[in-house]
């Protein structure tokens, strides 16, 4: 081990930096920005909207009960809407009759909507620092002090009052050595494809929207079924097994194509991040399980469903949050505090931004109180977040007597 001394220098100062600019992230900085404060984003790559536009997963999960209700509103539904201004969406118009299967989701197209959320953070005055990792932090008796990030420029020390844990990886906390929790990943690489049949298709239906479609490495679904035996569950927290992922994957995809006409398709873009989607999770006060389904939490957040079982809902404890011992960081999206099927529910992208906009609350709240994270005013943020059209408990009159069990594999349904 060798030792190398630098001179860092302190380049700036902010009331909140968000470390992560996927659509929790965004959320958290657009609305503490909103509250007034001076926001920065630290995204590592050149564009915002993680998994949801980088990653290719450009599709909004169901933010109803299959039942014609919908749950999940807030935030949210702002960037839903956002999503498809200059989109196209597929909307089905009949997800409000509970008589039918549809439910209110949509596709969209993921570079229009990260230059969308580009405009957004801009337009509030948010600071964007693309292209830039945080590689280090100072944390001193349960909090930080500041970040140290590395970019073009070389390396900056950056300072705040309070620090979102938004990088989807728990990138911040690891650095610093906070508890965490994991899960292995299972082998899915989804690319985007045109072909010959899908251009006909656009010309045929007049929609742009029929222009893509998907080519996979692998194709395993979130439920882990057929993971190959020879393929251990990929951990993203280490560098050697997210060149495993990408090298086995992208190979595979390649010896797919090849069986094609050279001349019917094309490759327009691989996702610019490894598609993982539960890497590491803050160890929360607490940990958002399934078995809570139907289950009411005091200091709710927001109330969702479940992206992929009808009748479902759920509550989001800011719990799942924060840590008492952590005073000054918060954890959103994917690194929000879950395991098992809870997990899933919590990182997808509509209680991804739920989430997010409860930190950006949250953070603002705790700098005008003068308190630590975990110990602001809860009633005052569930009214905050109330005011902003999201529902804190949902009504036990939604809860059906008996609950629709099947697994529908929607995320990867609408990924074909």
């Amino acid at each position: 081990m060798i030792t190398l001394e630098k001179k860092i220098e302190h380049k700036g100062e902010y009331d909140i930096i968000v470390c992560g600019g996927g659509v929790a992230g965004v959320a958290a900085a657009l609305q503490a920005a909103r509250q007034g404060k001076s926001v920065m984003v630290i995204e590592k790559s050149q564009k915002l909207g993680g998994l949801a536009t980088l990653g290719l997963i450009n599709f909004f999960v169901p933010m109803c009960n299959g039942r014609g209700r919908q749950i999940i509103f807030g935030m949210a539904e702002e960037f839903l809407r956002l999503s498809i201004k200059n989109s196209y969406d597929n909307i089905p118009k009949n997800w409000q009759d509970p008589n039918s299967s549809a439910r209110y989701c949509t596709n969209y197209s993921a570079e229009i909507f990260a230059l969308e959320l580009t405009k957004l953070l801009v337009d509030a005055g948010v600071t964007l620092m693309f292209d830039s990792i945080v590689t280090d932090a100072i944390y001193k008796e349960g909090k930080c002090l500041g970040v140290v990030i590395e970019n073009k420029s070389g390396n900056g020390y950056y300072t705040a009052k309070m620090f979102v844990e938004a990088t989807g990886d728990c990138d911040l906390l690891r650095r610093i050595g906070l508890p965490t929790l994991k899960r292995g990943n299972f082998h899915t690489y989804l690319g985007k494809m045109i072909t010959l049949n899908s251009c006909k298709r656009v010309v045929d239906e007049q929609n742009i929207k029929h222009a893509l479609t998907c080519v996979s490495g692998g194709n395993i679904n979130l439920y882990g079924t057929h993971q190959p035996d020879d393929i251990a569950l990929y951990d993203g927290t280490d560098a050697n097994e997210v060149n495993r992922y990408l090298i086995t994957n992208q190979l595979q995809m390649l010896s797919k194509i090849e069986k094609d006409d050279r001349l019917s398709r094309d490759i327009v873009t691989l996702p610019g991040m490894a598609q993982f989607r539960t890497t590491a999770c803050l160890d929360g006060n607490y940990v958002l399980k399934g078995e809570d389904s139907y289950r009411h939490f005091e200091d709710s957040v927001g109330a969702i469903n479940d992206f992929d079982r009808n009748d479902y809902l759920y509550e989001i404890p800011y719990s799942t949050l924060v840590r008492d011992d952590i005073k000054n960081i918060i954890s959103v999206g994917r690194c929000a505090s879950g395991e098992g099927w809870g997990w899933d529910v919590l990182r997808v992208i509509p209680p991804a931004i739920i989430t997010g906009q409860a930190a950006g609350f949250a953070t603002a709240n705790a700098i005008d109180e003068n308190k630590e994270i975990a110990n602001i005013d809860i009633k005052k943020l569930q009214k905050q977040l109330t005011d902003a059209n999201v529902i804190i408990h949902f009504d036990d009159a939604w809860v059906p007597e008996v609950s629709d069990d099947t697994f529908h594999g929607i995320e990867e349904n609408a990924n074909q």
